[in-house]
């Protein structure tokens, strides 16, 4: 019996990973995209390549779409000649700099394109398992909650943020002692109310809601993996979106790199696309109905801009130096944001992460 799986934008880093992951364990493919990166972020930031090499690599194995995921009538007649065992939605417009320019877009893209899936699942394939890439930016800038008002964030864990060396670090505080051991991250208890999102947040929030009601209101097996940042060898990685990509590409290529706000010492974690997929999988496998998953990196692959560039240089054996500091943060930025996924490992035991910070840096160079 032939498995398949449907994997929206299937030319990016986690649509194109996915798409090989799932290869590997027998399913045929069915991928689309239409490239709208390249009109989001330029050439640099198409996913034309990626796609070409897709199709080379996995042959007659993979089939390509050029539905439009916003035409619902569209849509509607290729869900009528098609049966999914797993519908892996990726495809979307990740950049809340770039939705501030064009919230319609952003929204129709992100939101629409995700209840439409939704809706012609349920109708024509509600056996399959439905799996979300939503976005830490869901929580908006409430991680932030603490560094602008100076003090514990009392409505979350006593979560405090701090001025460290070279980063900005997280903390519990209980009888003002720092406990950083006892605190692995952001959690799914994390409001997603009363905080600035930017356009994109909204719209992936929208989706992420969404998909929790089809799952539990209409009993449907749907996972919500709020990604922190994610990256591997195939991210096209440009200014306004993939940080790390964009920042190794830079500095292999002794290219300027502009850091905003926060002194470089902004935090993120970070997880390569493969482990990602790869929970993906053990999801599929035990699926659930609409649970939300916080997903990232966690404390061991955090690391600040300034961290990074000195890494880089570390690992490449270079002396890259040609950033500048701008004194303006991205409105609605994370000062520091590393995700807590105990959830989905308790859930699902079995699942580890293969790659650290060393060893995606390493890939990017690649």
């Amino acid at each position: 019996m032939v498995v398949k799986a449907l994997i929206t934008g299937s030319g990016g880093l986690i649509g194109s990973e996915a798409a090989r992951h799932f290869h590997s364990k027998g399913f045929s493919i069915v991928g689309i995209d239409d490239n709208s990166r390249a009109k989001f972020f330029g050439s640099k930031g198409s996913s034309g390549k990626n796609l070409e090499k897709l199709r080379k690599d996995l042959g007659d194995s993979y089939k390509h779409s050029y539905v439009d995921l916003k035409n619902y009538l569209e849509l509607e007649l290729f869900f009528k000649k098609n049966k999914f065992d797993v519908i892996i939605h990726t495809a979307a417009q990740p950049s809340h700099d770039w939705s501030a320019k064009d919230p319609v877009t952003d929204f129709t893209v992100n939101a629409v394109c995700t209840i439409n899936l939704l809706e012609l699942t349920r109708l024509y394939n509600k056996d399959a398992t439905f799996i979300f890439t939503s976005t830490n930016k869901v929580y908006g800038d409430r991680p932030n909650i603490s560094y602008i008002a100076n003090k514990p964030d009392s409505t979350y864990k006593n979560l405090e943020i701090r001025e460290l060396g070279t980063r900005y670090e997280g903390f519990f505080v209980n009888d003002n002692v720092f406990d950083l051991d006892s605190f692995a991250g952001i959690d799914e208890a994390m409001s997603i109310d009363q905080s600035v999102h930017s356009p994109f947040g909204v719209s992936k929030a929208s989706a992420d809601l969404l998909c929790q009601e089809y799952g539990q209101y209409y009993d449907m097996n749907v996972g919500i993996f709020r990604c922190g940042c994610v990256t591997g060898a195939k991210h096209a990685g440009v200014e306004l979106h993939g940080f790390l990509s964009y920042l190794v590409h830079c500095a292999i290529n002794n290219k300027p790199y502009t850091i905003w706000g926060y002194k470089g010492k902004q935090t993120r974690d970070i997880i390569h696309s493969f482990d990602l997929v790869d929970a993906f999988w053990h999801f599929y496998q035990f699926p659930k109905k609409g649970k939300t998953y916080n997903i990232g990196g966690g404390r061991r692959n955090s690391i600040s801009i300034l961290e990074a560039i000195d890494k880089i240089n570390q690992i490449a054996a270079i002396q890259y130096n040609n950033y500048t500091m701008s004194d303006n943060n991205r409105k609605g930025d994370h000062v520091w944001y590393v995700s807590n996924y105990d959830r989905f490992s308790r859930d699902y035991p079995e699942w580890s992460q293969k790659y650290n910070i060393d060893d995606m840096i390493i890939d990017l160079m690649s």
